[in-house]
């Protein structure tokens, strides 16, 4: 059974920071692309960012562009989200997602082949 398990969400003030690991099992994960969506209450869910299969590429929205950082270790099957700067705007349920290529998680209408089950992330102001 394929899974991927997202911790480290929690409350924070503004300013702060929180860290995401989304853990995969199920399966290798080593030659898919990885990456992080969130929902806010009342909204789509959205794209954050992404990390090609070989860790050579990264992409962000432009929203998190200096705040967020992707990273994996594929050794752990496991992939990262690195918060910084948190906003109040930033509060919504972070799901992690796997994908065979990167275009399924960056495309308009991402299509991931996995989700994870999600992680409450709250900033307070």
């Amino acid at each position: 059974q394929v899974q991927l398990v997202e911790s480290g969400g929690g409350l924070v003030q503004a300013g702060g920071s929180l860290r995401l690991s989304c853990a995969a099992s199920g399966r290798s994960f080593s030659t898919y692309a990885m990456g992080w969506f969130r929902q806010a209450p009342g909204k789509e869910r959205e794209f954050i960012a992404a990390m090609s299969w070989s860790g050579g590429g990264t992409y962000y929205t432009d929203s998190v562009k200096g705040r967020f950082t992707i990273s994996r270790d594929r050794a752990k099957n496991t992939v990262y989200l690195q918060m910084n700067s948190l906003k109040p705007e930033d509060t919504a349920v972070y799901y992690c997602a796997a994908g065979h290529s990167i275009v399924v998680l960056t495309a308009t209408h991402a299509a991931p082949d996995y989700w994870g089950q999600g992680t409450q992330v709250t900033v307070s102001s």
